[in-house]
């Protein structure tokens, strides 16, 4: 959902000649996304062979009847039948922002439990991400939003039950960061369809300000605080070194040949937002086994950050260069980059229109404040309402959110009507501050544990994993089954009758 208060990722360009005109970016990495700055793998990732590809003919527009809501674009999916049972359970991952083999390739956790329920898995691709793509984008962009890819999800899912002539299975719905917001609010909003949601790393609460608008830097800061007290110092001093280099004669040129990067760079900005995506990204994806999801990875990749902060030798290097060397873990890991290009993003993941949704819908007020180890700002609504308008020619609707889902009082309102969601965090991921952190009733639980990180309960198993992971699962795992077997009690009786 995937971060950030001045700059998107793939406006970047544009914004670096802004920024630099006002010095450094304070707040570049604004939660625009709930992931940005992508560096992982651009091969296409490796899913089990039972999985089989299919597209499904959507409509444009679900909610109105002018000519052109029935034009037609073709949604992808990924489908496993391996493990299924005919009437069975549908597990049904609703996608995010990217490409869906992307999130299929990180979701092992559905995979790993079909097999206990025999179940089908399902994993839906987000309308206008990956390959689907209406045509004439600049003439449908308004047709992107939550409300139409919930609409895509039911009915694509009536769609495919029918067709299995299983119209009795059970659906349960998973998703993690904002595809964990679009599964809390699919249970929400179709519980006639799927019968309960496992929402992980859901920042459901980060819109109207409803969580604090620092708590994402600040808990950023705090993992690196809790790794070494050092650590956090030295990257909180490394920002003034930076923004010195303005000041000096010839100051991108040696920034460029500090920072080995690729060719001399045009902002300093750059060099700002390379250097904050390593330590923000680093703290959301802080597993405690190595992965590749926002990059390659070690086991809990912070405290080897810190281990390359805290391993200089006291007064050799300045806090710039050891934050450098820190933040090359992240974007060199395997070792195999020479020179660093800091000014040309990529999009390997096909997340080119998450900020559209970011300056219509998707408004999420962040701030840094003087207790992070980050440049301190304030959040600018006016000034992101402009940004906004000059990218897109839209007006953000700060309140669109919650008026559409709620979320405002959510304890009183939820415990009366929603039922069956479980809401799970890990309080080392940023987003989670913005999530569910407590029980709302017997049926909508809040699995809160101390050192995960972003959606770690959705990834597959391995032997590394620590007890509390496996507890964690167990527990999700626990309730799950017990929303089927309730189902299909409820079935039963029902025929009875």
């Amino acid at each position: 959902m995937e971060i950030m208060s001045i700059l998107l990722c793939l406006m970047f360009l544009f914004f670096t000649v802004v920024t630099d005109a006002m010095h450094l970016p304070q707040g570049s990495y604004h939660p625009l996304s709930l992931r940005q700055n992508k560096r992982a793998s651009k091969t296409k990732p490796e899913l089990p062979f039972h999985f089989r590809t299919r597209y499904f003919p959507q409509n444009l527009d679900h909610f109105s009847f002018q000519p052109e809501s029935y034009r037609i674009f073709h949604q992808k999916y990924l489908i496993s039948s391996h493990f299924w049972r005919k009437g069975g359970p549908i597990f049904v991952y609703t996608g995010n922002e990217a490409d869906i083999e992307w999130f299929a390739s990180n979701t092992g956790f559905m995979l790993d439990i079909a097999p206990k329920f025999q179940a089908l898995v399902v994993f839906i691709e987000h309308r206008f991400y990956g390959e689907s793509k209406p045509q004439m984008l600049a003439k449908t962009m308004g047709y992107l939003n939550s409300q139409q890819a919930l609409a895509d999800y039911a009915i694509l899912i009536r769609s495919l039950k029918q067709n299995l002539s299983s119209e009795a299975s059970p659906v349960v719905v998973f998703g993690g960061s904002y595809g964990g917001m679009l599964a809390a609010w699919f249970r929400l909003k179709y519980p006639h369809i799927a019968i309960g949601a496992l929402a992980s790393s859901a920042p459901i609460l980060q819109f109207d300000k409803m969580a604090p608008s620092s708590s994402f830097y600040d808990t950023v800061s705090q993992d690196f605080k809790d790794v070494s007290v050092n650590c956090f110092e030295v990257i909180k001093r490394s920002w003034g070194e930076l923004e010195a280099f303005l000041t000096i004669k010839d100051g991108k040129q040696k920034l460029s040949k500090k920072f080995r990067t690729c060719k001399d760079l045009q902002s300093l900005a750059s060099a700002s937002l390379w250097l904050e995506s390593a330590f923000v990204d680093t703290a959301m994806v802080n597993y405690p086994t190595a992965a590749n999801f926002m990059a390659p990875l070690p086991a809990y990749p912070v405290e080897q950050m810190c281990k390359i902060i805290d391993g200089f030798p006291l007064g050799a290097s300045s806090n710039l260069e050891r934050a450098f060397a820190a933040a090359s873990l992240y974007y060199n890991y395997s070792g195999s980059e020479i020179c660093f290009d800091m000014e040309n993003q990529t999009d390997p993941h096909g997340l080119a229109f998450w900020g559209w949704q970011a300056c219509t819908e998707m408004v999420m007020p962040m701030s840094s404040s003087n207790q992070s180890m980050f440049p301190p700002f304030e959040n600018d609504d006016e000034g992101e309402q402009e940004l906004c308008m000059l990218a897109y020619g839209v007006k953000s609707r700060p309140h669109w959110i919650t008026t559409e889902f709620g979320g405002q009082r959510i304890e009183m309102v939820l415990k009366r009507f929603g039922s069956n969601i479980i809401f799970s965090n890990g309080m080392q991921d940023p987003w989670s501050r913005g999530g569910v952190l407590k029980n709302i009733s017997n049926s909508i639980i809040a699995l809160v544990t101390k050192k995960g990180a972003h959606h770690t309960d959705l990834r597959a198993a391995t032997k590394y994993d620590p007890e509390w992971l496996k507890e964690q699962r167990r527990q999700e795992v626990a309730i799950i089954e017990k929303w089927i077997n309730e189902y299909y009690s409820d079935l039963r009786q029902e025929e009875q009758d």
